[in-house]
């Protein structure tokens, strides 16, 4: 028992430290804020943007009417092979980009790093650089501090309440919905939707940040894996930085790299600047964490501090492992077979997912036998099935269908022979086919032909059973 207090004692709970990464200037610092503002831009103004299709919204997924408008592409439940290529595509791009570039993802386009990076952003106008923010988180309450946290808790409130609104606008038709939800005459569907999604991105960017990737991201665990010596992420040249003396501060007689290395110093001097500014707190010098984003802040950070010491730059890096250390043979073989595999995936379904966009159909039709009742003995003995045809117009306008049936007398054929359409709608025609017992007997099916008027060549033909008992 005594053992068993000791082993809990030696372990305690991990103490949860608040992050507050301080600014740094750079290349990717500079590639992290222009797909901040790309991102924010698409997002915020996308369901804004006016486009010559059946809804006049370029991007619109329509659950009610179950159709998803993607500019002047419409996708129908149908047509459920497009929408399988569109998400392993966007897998297959995941898995690439895990085994080529680490988490490269996570780093620059993961919709938690951005939205943090806009809510730290916004603690950052408000509260100052990093040092100011701890000062103040340490200071007493007063009026300054509460007009300055309040403030910036209100602007994250009014960023995760618009990232919400925005959210709900790619349901319905923007205008239309904005207008409602602000006169109280949306769905409830609608409200629900902003205040779960409000709470939520104000909780994950302003307060979780990097315990999303360490805790509730499933990506960030198997990425791990997936990761090679052959992959490019971000790299601490260890041989460099510690030389055989390890870190020390560039005194008066250690400024110049002839010196440092003539007394066995490395060129790190251990400022910790690149841990300083890190979002998720990882000391990259220590190797490959779970922690490590790959957002390149740290070789910004490393790079800064090289051009104050008049040091070269790469200190810190994007670089490949078997570039540090060489590899077996047979590993850089299996890293290379790894990747190709990879990319034939993306490159298949790419291939896969452009020809089943190049070939949807402008319409889809489905007959259906009625059931109720299966076959009708008409007076002059001849058997009668009952049939609905059900079009869909997939078009930018209105279509008319003709209607034929194959391999049947004329005179079977009971219903409409054609049916005009409007653009996006779906209706339904009823028709009835009556054969002689003989040939009722002799006909186990037959083909339904459904013409477009304006694109004979779209034309689809359909089997129908015909049940003679």
């Amino acid at each position: 028992m005594q053992a068993e207090a000791t082993l809990v004692r030696a372990t305690p709970a991990r103490k949860v430290i608040p992050i507050v990464p301080y600014s740094v200037k750079g290349r990717y610092r500079n590639i992290k804020s222009i797909i901040l503002n790309l991102a924010f831009g698409v997002y915020f103004l996308l369901p804004w943007l006016p486009w010559p299709n059946q809804v006049g919204q370029a991007l619109l997924f329509d659950i009610g009417s179950a159709r998803f408008y993607l500019f002047n592409l419409v996708l129908y439940p149908q047509d459920l092979m497009v929408l399988v290529g569109i998400m392993v595509i966007a897998a297959s791009l995941l898995f690439v980009s895990a085994a080529m570039f680490g988490r490269i993802f996570c780093g620059f386009f993961c919709f938690q790093t951005l939205w943090t990076d806009a809510f730290r952003f916004i603690e950052k106008w408000i509260q100052g650089e990093a040092q100011a923010r701890k000062r103040l988180q340490q200071a007493p309450w007063s009026m300054k501090k509460i007009a300055l946290i309040g403030s910036t808790h209100a602007l994250w409130l009014g960023l995760s309440f618009a990232t919400a609104i925005t959210f709900t606008l790619y349901f319905a038709e923007a205008g239309t919905l904005f207008r409602q939800l602000f006169a109280g005459e949306a769905a409830i569907a609608a409200y629900v939707t902003i205040s779960v999604l409000t709470a939520t991105t104000y909780v994950a960017a302003g307060f979780a940040r990097e315990d999303i990737c360490f805790v509730a991201c499933p990506y960030g665990k198997f990425q791990g894996v997936m990761q090679d010596p052959s992959t490019i992420t971000v790299m601490y040249d260890q041989a460099r930085g510690e030389g055989q003396q390890g870190r020390q501060a560039p005194t008066a007689k250690l400024k110049t790299v002839e010196t440092r290395r003539e007394q066995g110093f490395g060129d790190c001097i251990d400022c910790n600047y690149c841990v300083n500014v890190c979002p998720t707190g990882v000391d990259i010098r220590k190797g490959f964490q779970i922690g490590c984003i790959s957002c390149g802040l740290c070789v910004d950070a490393c790079n800064n501090i090289m051009d104050s010491l008049k040091l070269p730059h790469g200190l810190i890096r994007f670089d490949r492992d078997e570039h540090l250390q060489k590899p077996e043979e047979r590993q850089q073989r299996w890293s290379h077979a790894k990747r190709v595999g990879y990319a034939s995936l993306l490159i298949a379904s790419m291939a896969f997912t452009w020809h089943a966009i190049s070939t949807l159909s402008p319409f889809t039709a489905i007959v259906q036998q009625q059931r109720q009742p299966l076959v009708t003995q008409l007076a002059d003995g001849s058997l009668r099935n009952r049939y609905e045809l059900r079009i869909s117009n997939k078009s930018a306008s209105a279509e008319t269908y003709a209607i034929q049936v194959h391999g049947l007398p004329a005179e079977s054929f009971k219903g409409s022979q054609a049916i005009t359409i409007p653009a996006g709608k779906s209706y339904a025609s009823n028709f009835s086919v009556s054969l002689p017992p003989a040939m009722a007997a002799s006909t186990p099916s037959f083909i339904v032909s459904i013409t477009p008027q304006t694109q004979a060549d779209a034309a689809e033909n359909l089997m129908a059973n015909f049940f003679a008992k």
